[in-house]
């Protein structure tokens, strides 16, 4: 059965189109209560559906929130869209979701479908780039979030700005404190270990993963202990399993040339929990124990971790309550009344955590 329109609402109420859709899609000019009453009654009898985005030009808001993300099953990033939600029910605002795999393209394709759909804010999360093959792609993206600002939208992104966006109204940085966090885990670590660090990363240019290296090397440095090597590959489990495969075979090696494992080899450092999950379950393929054989800690604290073994050391990070930062620092008025907040950086915390991957028998 086809689906009742407004106009013939308007016929049953006997009012105009333009008197139906006022009451029904939310305008700020309403008619008297009688008429209002008979205009609904209407609408109840025929089974009519009112149309959101009518009612997002009537009020001068869709009630949309356009979030973003690298990849919705990766756990960083489930947490974070929890939090998102969690704000958008304060809200009383529904979550629209684009995964992109991290491509800035794909996100630029996201900002403008959701400024199509008039989203009132939109939440980036995910690591920015400055690849030389993201440059033209980054300054698309950077012109399209401008160009939905101009318009009244609201951003709030995670980590870093956007590469290229100048938008002064209506945007806010969440900044993670990556680097200084790094370094106070690579601090804690060369105080318990004598042996040779190596930073499993992803590619150069990943800002996430380029300020969480910087980080830990300047924590060593401080320590006065050599830096340590950096492999880098994918960022993302896979992406520390074949690094862990290339660690196995060098410490396998190691133990070959003395005869016998004395113990842990290595201590590894993956610059996110699900590459130091990849690279751990590479060694237990290998016939490899944790932290027997090498120690490990990772950077995020996901939820995933819950059931690791042994439980990995990382730095905890408040995910969700990112979310539900970003997503408040979009709402109009959030900064005590003032819609023009410059894009001032909000800064969250975290904190070092210690478990049994990094325990070295004494």
């Amino acid at each position: 059965m086809a689906a009742s329109t407004l106009t013939e609402v308007a016929r049953l109420a006997g009012v105009s189109p333009a008197t139906a859709s006022r009451v029904l899609n939310g305008s700020a000019r309403k008619p008297g209560k009688d008429i209002a009453d008979r205009v609904r009654q209407a609408a109840d009898s025929l089974g009519y559906i009112p149309n959101a985005q009518a009612q997002g030009l009537a009020k001068s808001s869709s009630g949309l929130i356009g979030l973003i993300v690298h990849d919705i099953a990766d756990p960083y990033f489930a947490a974070i869209a929890r939090g998102v939600q969690d704000a958008a029910r304060e809200q009383r605002k529904m979550v629209l979701l684009a995964t992109t795999g991290g491509a800035p393209a794909e996100e630029k394709e996201a900002v403008a479908a959701f400024a199509a759909r008039r989203a009132d804010s939109i939440v980036i999360a995910g690591s920015r780039s400055s690849r030389t093959e993201d440059r033209d792609d980054n300054a698309e993206l950077a012109a399209e979030l401008d160009r939905y600002c101009r318009n009244g939208g609201r951003v709030a992104v995670v980590g870093h700005p956007v590469v290229g966006a100048s938008a002064l109204e209506g945007y806010h940085v969440i900044a993670v404190p990556n680097e200084e966090l790094a370094r106070a885990l690579a601090t804690e670590l060369a105080a318990g270990w004598n042996g040779d660090f190596v930073v499993i990363g992803g590619p150069e240019g990943l800002f996430t993963s380029d300020d969480r290296i910087r980080g830990f090397q300047e924590g060593l440095a401080k320590a006065g202990r050599a830096p340590a090597e950096i492999l880098r590959n994918s960022f993302n489990r896979a992406g520390g399993y074949e690094a862990g495969l290339t660690l196995a075979a060098r410490i396998k090696g190691g133990q070959a040339d003395t005869g016998e494992a004395t113990g842990p080899r290595l201590c590894i450092f993956a610059v996110n929990d699900v590459m130091a999950i990849g690279a751990a379950a590479a060694l237990r393929a290998e016939g490899l124990r944790i932290p027997r054989d090498a120690t490990i800690a990772g950077f995020d604290d996901i939820e995933t971790l819950r059931d690791f073994r042994p439980a990995l050391s990382t730095v905890r990070l408040p995910l969700e309550e990112i979310g539900r930062l970003a997503t408040r620092a979009t709402a109009p008025g959030a900064d005590g009344g003032d819609d023009h907040d410059a894009g001032l950086p909000q800064q969250i915390t975290g904190e070092v955590t210690l478990r049994r991957s990094t325990e070295v028998a004494a």
